[in-house]
């Protein structure tokens, strides 16, 4: 059976949801005990953003694409990063074209998001987040989380300390649901 793992709250219960939506609870305080290694992405704006740029934030990491059927979730994540960002919240965005959904230049990808969806947060290059040539980070969640993006807008949650706390396939929508609450109860968290 497909699973979905999520955090809930400062007590730290994980909760295996099956699609069904059947909760089954087992105690965990994190995904991944350690924190994410450094990383760097080079920026669709320019330059780089560093993990060193993101600490003591939580991260929701996505991987997008401009031709997806998920792609109007690009408003849903523009949304929470304006909403949540004062208290410590960054939205990174990594197009990707590992399921040839990616337009071809990073300048189209830049004008299609900022001209449709008003994008302003944090957004890499087109990087690889799939196999044996996916970005050092993405490897790292395969490796230490068990988790690697099966479609496009799969979503990542990290702690303050860089730590996997929730995963997330294409469907849930970032605002008003799973994920945001999610994300109140680590922003919350010390």
């Amino acid at each position: 059976m497909t699973t979905r793992r999520e955090i809930l709250g400062g007590a730290g219960l994980l909760a295996l949801t099956a699609l069904t939506g059947a909760p089954m609870m087992t105690q965990a305080a994190a995904l991944t005990a350690d924190p994410a290694p450094e990383w760097s992405f080079e920026s669709i704006y320019g330059g780089t953003y560093d993990s060193k740029d993101f600490a003591g934030k939580v991260v929701l990491l996505v991987n997008t694409a401009s031709l997806c059927g998920y792609t109007p979730q690009y408003t849903a994540l523009q949304k929470l990063q304006d909403t949540y960002k004062d208290k410590g919240l960054v939205v990174f965005a990594v197009p990707s074209d590992d399921f040839h959904q990616e337009k071809n230049s990073n300048g189209e990808v830049k004008a299609f998001c900022e001209l449709n969806y008003g994008i302003t947060m944090p957004m890499a290059v087109i990087s690889k987040v799939t196999g044996d040539t996916a970005h050092p980070l993405y490897k790292w969640l395969w490796a230490k989380a068990k988790f690697a993006p099966e479609w496009n807008f799969n979503k990542v949650l990290f702690d303050r300390t860089g730590r996997v706390v929730a995963t997330w396939r294409s469907g849930p929508e970032p605002m008003g649901g799973e994920i945001e609450a999610t994300v109140q109860k680590v922003l919350a968290q010390a």
